[in-house]
């Protein structure tokens, strides 16, 4: 493999962390919620201050997504899944704070979800070893 392979390689394994960690924090905040439904109403201020975490997590994925589409020549769909995620944790956030449950669990399962499917997809999409060639507009590869 060539050094500008490797080159192309790194994004895709940062987005391989981000999507773990957004996964990881998903379950954090649904463990959380659950140990708040039980009784231990402490647990809401930490569920609170987590989905601040887990709102940030999904900014960067998405920056991250965007680095894997721009300089490794990656898909699309993870950058808009990815922003789709950051809208989903926002809604998230403002039902919870509302104290709207009714939509705040289903969406929870929602983030769940798409978290899930995107750790899924990262771990089992193979890159190519590099790029494909850009063409000039003159139809030579650069």
């Amino acid at each position: 493999m060539t050094g500008r392979g490797k080159s192309h390689r790194w994004p895709w394994h940062v987005l391989r962390v981000v999507a773990v960690l957004v996964l990881l924090d998903t379950l954090a905040q649904a463990a959380l919620a659950g140990l708040f439904v039980t009784g231990d109403l402490g647990l809401l201020a930490w569920h609170a201050a987590n989905a601040g975490v887990l709102s940030a997590l999904t900014v960067v994925q998405t920056a991250v997504a965007l680095v894997v589409r721009r300089a490794a020549r990656g898909p699309l769909w993870p950058a808009v899944a990815s922003g789709v995620l950051v809208v989903l944790v926002s809604a998230q956030q403002g039902l919870g704070e509302a104290r709207l449950l009714a939509g705040h669990m289903p969406l929870g399962m929602a983030v769940f979800g798409c978290a899930t499917a995107l750790v899924y997809w990262a771990f089992t999409h193979r890159p190519s070893a590099s790029p494909p060639a850009v063409r000039s507009r003159h139809g030579v590869a650069e």
